[in-house]
């Protein structure tokens, strides 16, 4: 795996003492492990948490946590260690990792590496032997808050605090700029397996006669384009910002827009050529994708106070009545208000009943603000990539409808 360059100069930690502090000038102490960050250099991001209990690496690598500063609710996280397959993208975007234990000594018989050599690599800091209980439930009374983590014996807490409160809030920040893609570029891997691993891939033959898909990438996961080559797509994808004219030159039969990180309501360089094209190609949008295709439905995102991060979320489908467990990633929702008439909500959070579903009948679009493509998480949703495949080629109208599931 090769080295994160964002952090280069980072030493690997030894135990040294470290700390987390928020904007708002609340401390915790504990050791670091992974990388050392000193007061110089120290790690900064939106202190949030993730109820997940496995997928630690997919969850470290996916682009939609740029910068945030992980917290974990599981207590022990590195028990399976770290391998060079279970990725979502070619590195470690999460800022930095809190957790209440740090395993050392990994037991799979996958493991290359145990989770404090990955961080160290990668040049990204954790912290452990911290009441992580007491960050998520200080942060779900006070909510998401800027932060800055740093360790060793030249740290001053009260630095970090102002280092923290320097930063500002995550409104208004656009992240997606920097972990989308900077050229188009065409995706042939399926789904792998333990038998096959990761390097098959499909042919020019095999994929020639298949319906093509764009996807914007505004920080799309591996796991998104393995699902999409699996129902049947030929996949190429393109930077955000990507023009609409551009898009169309690339005679798609669908578009995908993609999960990513930061704001939404700072892309209107991507919600432009999106209302562009709504109604000319069918369109199916995962979590910012989600907020993207809202914004080109008329409606406005607003920030959530601790956002959702897990992998037991319910929602539930308003055409059906189903209701799914979820994987969710998000600090940010699409307010009700303000969606044009073609446009209705089809999924509701059961939890606070915000906007997880989005679809426009007449303009052939749909998206969810959860992860149908988990990774790590349940599979209740992963039809819903089907249902993208029925939409754009026209074999069937159940999928409009929300039937023919499973």
């Amino acid at each position: 795996m090769s080295p994160d360059k964002r952090h280069t100069g980072a030493q690997e930690a030894r135990g040294e003492v470290g700390y987390l502090a928020l904007a708002d000038g609340k401390v915790f102490k504990g050791r670091c492990f992974g990388a050392l960050r000193g007061a110089s250099n120290p790690v900064e991001g939106e202190a949030v948490f993730n109820t997940s209990m496995y997928g630690y690496q997919e969850i470290l690598t996916d682009p939609s946590y740029a910068g945030q500063i992980m917290c974990f609710t599981y207590p022990h996280i590195g028990n399976v260690g770290c391998n060079e397959e279970d990725v979502e993208s070619s590195r470690i975007f999460t800022e930095g990792l809190v957790v209440r234990a740090a395993h050392k000594a990994p037991s799979n018989f996958r493991a290359t590496m145990s989770l404090s050599q990955y961080l160290a690599n990668s040049g990204v800091m954790g912290l452990e032997g911290v009441d992580t209980r007491e960050i998520v439930s200080y942060l779900r009374d006070n909510g998401s808050q800027m932060a800055a983590m740093a360790g060793g014996e030249d740290v001053k807490p009260d630095q970090l605090v102002a280092r923290a409160r320097s930063l500002g809030s995550m409104e208004g920040k656009d992240y997606v700029k920097a972990v989308a893609c900077k050229e188009i570029y065409t995706w042939d891997a399926p789904s792998w397996t333990l038998a096959a691993g990761h390097s098959r891939k499909l042919s020019q033959e095999q994929l020639v006669s298949r319906p093509h898909v764009v996807a914007i990438d505004c920080g799309i996961k591996t796991n998104i384009l393995r699902l999409l080559v699996d129902v049947g797509f030929r996949v190429t994808v393109v930077p955000a910002g990507t023009t609409s004219a551009e898009i169309l030159a690339l005679r798609p039969d669908g578009l995908f827009l993609s999960n990513g990180p930061g704001d939404p309501a700072t892309l209107g360089y991507v919600v432009k050529p999106v209302k562009e094209l709504l109604g000319k190609v069918p369109m199916f949008g995962i979590c910012l994708g989600h907020q993207i295709l809202g914004q080109a439905l008329g409606g406005s995102t607003y920030k959530l106070k601790f956002g959702h991060r897990g992998g037991n979320h319910p929602v539930r489908d308003e055409t059906t009545g189903k209701v799914e467990i979820t994987v969710q990633n998000h600090g940010f929702a699409v307010r009700k208000e303000g969606l044009s008439k073609e446009a209705f909500v089809s999924h509701l959070n059961l939890n606070d009943m915000t906007v997880e579903g989005l679809e426009s009948r007449a303009h052939r679009a749909f998206s969810v603000q959860y992860h149908p493509e988990a990774s790590p998480g349940p599979h209740d949703s992963r039809y819903l990539f089907e249902r993208f495949f029925r939409l754009v080629t026209g074999t069937g109208d159940q999928a409009a409808k929300g039937e023919g599931r499973r």
